[in-house]
């Protein structure tokens, strides 16, 4: 029996997405997972240690990982109309914010890479926790934020006001839809293993949207401060046909986010494959 450590966040996406792994709903033969639920930043962080065998990770945190790990191509958030947001305490232009106080939820989130390729001349940026930078921006802690996950829906009852939709300004440049968050793999395992998983994973996503109710139990558990509407409303957008598998737009999208934040020195350039190969 392999026993494999497996890491992904406590958001209704991905609990929907790994429940029937974890629970044995779909097979997985001679693998045992051993779950670690974080946010996506303190994934992001065990990863660069390569603590975790198998890991939900952000897309900018996979620059700096590729050494390491290998990307699946199931299970993961990437598609159109979900991008993060930029949100102020009143209503002003992004270049405003050249010199005041912006709040991300983590330095190697995909939020923070596509800020920093949007512009670079963001001068006072700040770490936050994704569900604390809202509380922070009503008690005026910071002139604006970055926001992501399910903060999408509720801003507005806030009263904060949206700068700008960085998914959609990245659909516009690129004709792409927007990579998120990936499963990454060691680099190190077997290339067999790997593509088990994979496939295992896709099944997993398979079961959640043919059993959505299997799911709802575990999902209230990590997600219990939000209401059913706001849980069905966040796995309807962040997962889609690509959490089961990228696809050659999918991959399309990763390959061109990872090749402009390299063009503008944001991650190293590393010349490996990022799928596992025989």
């Amino acid at each position: 029996m392999t026993e494999l450590t497996l890491g992904y966040s406590p958001c209704p996406n991905d609990t929907f997405i790994f429940n029937a792994l974890i629970h044995g709903l779909v097979p997985c033969p001679g693998v045992t997972f051993h779950e670690r639920l974080e946010d996506v930043e303190t994934l992001n962080r065990l990863a660069l240690k390569t603590q975790l065998d198998l890991t939900k990770i952000s897309y900018h945190a996979f620059g700096h990982l590729r050494r390491d790990y290998v990307l699946l191509h199931s299970g993961g958030a990437l598609g159109r109309g979900c991008g993060p947001l930029v949100v102020a305490t009143q209503p002003m232009t992004m270049k405003d914010l050249h010199d005041k106080p912006i709040l991300i939820p983590g330095e190697l989130t995909t939020a923070n890479l596509l800020l920093q390729l949007y512009d670079q001349k963001f001068s006072d940026i700040r770490v936050l926790p994704f569900d604390q930078i809202m509380p922070a921006l009503e008690r005026n802690e910071a002139a604006a934020g970055v926001i992501i996950h399910e903060s999408r829906f509720t801003f507005a009852e806030h009263g904060l006001h949206q700068l700008l939709d960085l998914g959609a300004w990245w659909e516009q440049l690129t004709g792409l839809p927007i990579p998120l968050g990936g499963i990454l793999a060691k680099r190190s395992l077997p290339v067999r293993l790997i593509q088990q998983v994979d496939q295992a994973l896709a099944e997993s996503v398979r079961y959640a949207q043919a059993h959505p109710e299997k799911a709802a139990e575990y999902i209230r558990q990590h997600a219990q401060e939000l209401s059913d509407s706001v849980t069905h409303e966040h796995i309807q957008l962040y997962v889609n046909e690509f959490s089961v598998n990228l696809g050659d737009e999918g991959i399309a999208a990763v390959q061109e986010l990872l090749a402009r934040a390299e063009k503008c020195r944001l991650i190293p350039v590393i010349d490996l494959p990022i799928f596992a190969t025989s």
